[in-house]
Order: structure tokens, then sequence, then C-alpha cells
């Protein structure tokens, strides 16, 4: 199936955490991995995120860079919450806000059409159907999608083959298990189902390490 090159964006603590318990975030990472992960933003043509994601922290997936233009903002969002007051609603007629959803008829989904946002319904009996979004992304002319949260929406890329290359961004923080995992659960019951990656390159930035990894 034709589909955008794929990248997966993490920024995690060393133990592959990217919040609190109680979602606590801002900010794991140090400024210079951010504006690389913001850097990455721009060299997409578009960057998704889960439900809980843009629920939860209110994004605005731009760069902010001068210079570099803002990617279209993909929502995973089973349930239609995405609140019809937020950064990404209250932008979508200026930046495009494509929204992937189980059913794209009702009262809901009309509001946010008509605050400029588009619906395309992909269910499957899973919930959502990766490889369907992907494949409307594709005849939608986006040859790049960057995947930036949260640990469902990861693993639900992950779990369909989808990632290409992982550019993970690694703070030297310990959160512990009751975080909120990078990856959420995979379901695998055995070693030989693990998805493997190559690393390509390691670097610094400040005292963060960022690792790329391509897919075997």
């Amino acid at each position: 199936m034709a589909r955008p090159f794929v990248t997966l964006k993490l920024a995690t603590s060393l133990d592959g955490k990217i919040a609190l318990a109680n979602g606590q975030s801002e900010w794991i990472t140090c400024e210079k991995s951010r504006r690389a992960g913001r850097r990455l933003r721009g060299s997409h043509d578009a960057i998704a995120v889960g439900a809980n994601t843009a629920c939860l922290d209110n994004p605005q997936l731009t760069t902010r860079i001068n210079g570099m233009d803002d990617p279209i903002r993909v929502i995973f969002d089973t349930n239609l919450r995405l609140p019809l007051v937020s950064n990404l609603v209250d932008t979508a007629k200026d930046i495009p806000v494509w929204v992937f959803c189980a059913s794209s008829e009702g009262p809901r989904a009309d509001a946010l059409r008509g605050r400029g946002v588009q619906l395309f319904a992909v269910a499957s009996d899973q919930g959502l159907d990766v490889n369907a979004a992907l494949g409307v992304l594709h005849r939608k002319n986006v040859s790049r999608l960057l995947v930036e949260g949260g640990g469902q929406l990861a693993a639900s890329f992950i779990q369909a083959g989808a990632v290409d290359v992982i550019e993970w961004f690694r703070a030297p923080v310990i959160l512990g298990g009751d975080g909120r995992n990078g990856i959420g659960p995979l379901g695998l019951t055995d070693l030989k189902l693990s998805k493997h990656f190559t690393r390509a390159s390691i670097s610094e930035l400040g005292d963060d390490v960022h690792e790329r990894y391509e897919r075997k």
C-alpha cells in the first residue's frame, strides 16, 4: 500500500516516560531537544497526535521557527473529543487540522467542520485503522508524516508496521514505573514478534541524547 514515510518522534526520560502519572510533562527534555523537535515538524508535511495529547496538552503543533512552514495538524480522535475551543480548532482555518475518527456524522462533527476542521472516518474493529488513515494522507499528497504522541498512538503505528524512522530525544531523568509510557502496550507474546530497528546515529543535545533509528 502506498503511504507516507513515517517518522516517530519520542521525547522521554531515560526509562521511556513522557509524563508523570498525573500528566505533568513540561519539560522533560532540554530546550535544544525541543528546538530540534520543532525543526522536525518543519521537515514533514503533516504531524500527528492522539486525542489525549490534543485534549490534555492543548498544543499548537507548529514549528515556531522563522522561515519554516507549519505542517498539517492531524489528530487521531476516535470519539471526536477535540475541544471546540482549543489552539488547534481556533487556528484550523489558517493551518489545516485533519481529524481521523470513527464517525464523521452528527452535531459535534458538524460543529468541528464549521470551525474549519476536516474529518475522515476510518473506523475498524480495533478502533481507528492506521493503514486506512495513511492511505487518505497519501491520496492528499502527504509524503512525510511525523507522529509525535502519545504512547497509544505510537503503539498503534508500530503495531501496523508503519514506522520507518524513530527520532528519540532522551533526557537524563528517571520518572519511574508509574509514569506515562512513550510507547503503549503492543500485546507481544513472543520476543520473535518484536519490531527491530537499527541505530543510525547518536548525538548530544545539551544534557540530552538524540538517537535516530531506522527500521530493519
